[in-house]
């Protein structure tokens, strides 16, 4: 028995109704979903750690995610992990006909350009029309809003260059300078939203992924806010006990040090 055929009688064996786990045996695709969200996010995690034992576990537990939901669609006779594969493999397949078979792709943007036209023909054939169809409402915010801005340039409603992206975030900000006169919540958070699509919109011009460019801010202010904590903690006294000045100058500290 190879270990994928014994990862597939485990997962049915955790499931039957007559002697499996009884908390596994209540789970649906719904309730299962943040878990699979939530490993997704652990394999990053274990990357951007550059920990491979970490991501080898990782990446087994986001497999396990993937028969879940295959088994339950086995249950109740949608599909089952072998339908899962064999779709996977004839979509590979489809969407790299450079590899596959007798086209020719010059570089990698090539490649991303031809791979977008190919999942476009797929949504046209599910007849999924519009310019933004298709893109997961459940994915994070931030990376949905790079892919929303993506797919409207494609079809020619984008600012021309960074300095047009750039003008657009000012009058984004003034608008919510503005609203804080009157600090109406709903209004708030309208126009910190619009403030927050324009600056990814600015990272998608500057070719730059706004999801690991924020993961990457949040590893520096960690790095640093402990920095400040343990030198804080030193003179005896809390954070919250500490002059402003006072942190700003071990904050200070902190990026001298190249934390």
């Amino acid at each position: 028995m190879s270990s994928i055929e014994k990862l597939l009688e485990i997962m049915a064996r955790l499931r039957d109704p007559a002697g499996g786990c009884p908390w596994d045996k209540e789970q649906d695709f719904a309730s299962i979903a943040p878990y699979t969200i939530e490993e997704a996010y652990e394999v990053a995690d274990a990357i951007d750690r550059g920990d491979s034992a970490a991501l080898c576990d990782e990446l087994g537990d986001l497999l396990f995610q993937v028969v879940y939901h295959a088994q339950m669609a086995r249950e109740d006779g949608s599909f089952d992990f072998e339908d899962v594969v064999s779709g996977i493999c004839g979509k590979m397949v489809r969407r790299h006909p450079h590899v596959f078979g007798d086209a020719r792709i010059g570089d990698a943007e090539a490649q991303t350009e031809a791979w977008e036209a190919h999942k476009q023909s797929e949504r046209s054939a599910r007849a999924e029309t519009g310019a933004l169809a298709g893109i997961p409402v459940g994915i994070p915010a931030l990376s949905r809003a790079a892919k929303l801005g993506k797919r409207a340039s494609r079809v020619g409603f984008d600012w021309p260059d960074v300095a047009g992206v750039l003008a657009k975030i000012r009058e984004e900000l003034d608008e919510l300078e503005r609203e804080l006169e009157g600090m109406d919540r709903q209004r708030l958070r309208a126009e910190t939203g619009d403030l927050l699509f324009s600056v990814v919109n600015l990272a998608r011009h500057l070719r730059v992924d706004p999801e690991e460019a924020l993961r990457a801010c949040n590893r520096k202010f960690e790095r640093r806010f402990d920095y400040v904590e343990t030198a804080v903690a030193a003179t005896g006294v809390s954070v919250a006990e500490t002059a402003t000045e006072t942190l700003e100058a071990f904050w200070s500290e902190a990026k001298s040090k190249g934390l």
